[in-house]
């Protein structure tokens, strides 16, 4: 279900999910762990599911991604990246909850800070998070709510985000083995086999 998709530069729209301490469970929904599936559509659909819809399956209408200016479903150029609150993935560490942004369309999660087990699990589902100062964030989503048409761009290689409606940049960190795996769509097991024949030639020594 994971989609390994090469990384260089990111240049979308954003969904403003900006809430503080939004944890895993607001994320997705406990009762969607047991599911044996590893369909990207089932957990993309379960994405913010109890806050998108309520009891009975209607959608709440004043919830950001409900509204007409967010409603797309994010694809190349539209809604690929979420920006989040402080500490984004908080609560438990099930993984679902990177599945359930992956498998909704999104690429780069942008907050002011992530909660460590979720930011692994987004790194490993191809999912760029990135942390910014609170100055940053705070005008990026003034820039969002002013025009929802404000695009950002995810610069991999410098490893730079730029709010192109003011052309205010910030430089964000990113562990150089990750960004290696990012930028060949590699996962972890994809990164040994590169090396096969390295590791076939130490073994014959």
């Amino acid at each position: 279900m994971i989609m390994k998709q090469k990384f260089d530069i990111v240049k979308s729209t954003c969904l403003p999910i900006n809430i503080d301490n939004c944890n895993t469970d607001l994320i997705i929904p406990a009762r969607y762990l047991a599911s044996t599936t590893r369909d990207a559509k089932f957990f993309g659909d379960a994405f913010m599911r109890d806050l998108r819809f309520d009891a009975e399956g209607k959608p709440i209408t004043d919830f950001v991604l409900n509204q007409p200016d967010y409603r797309e479903a994010p694809k190349k150029g539209i809604h690929e990246i979420i920006v989040g609150g402080h500490n984004w993935g908080s609560g438990s560490s099930r993984e679902h909850a990177a599945w359930a942004i992956s498998g909704y369309g999104v690429r780069v999660v942008i907050a002011t800070s992530f909660a460590d087990i979720h930011r692994n699990n987004l790194l490993n589902c191809f999912v760029l998070p990135v942390e910014v100062s609170h100055d940053f964030h705070q005008e990026l989503i003034a820039s969002i709510t002013s025009d929802p048409r404000t695009t950002v761009e995810v610069n991999v290689p410098e490893q730079t985000v730029t709010n192109l409606a003011t052309g205010s940049k910030e430089r964000f960190e990113l562990n150089g083995y990750k960004k290696y795996c990012l930028m060949n769509a590699l996962d972890d097991i994809d990164f040994l086999l590169e090396g096969r024949d390295k590791i076939e030639a130490w073994e014959q020594k």
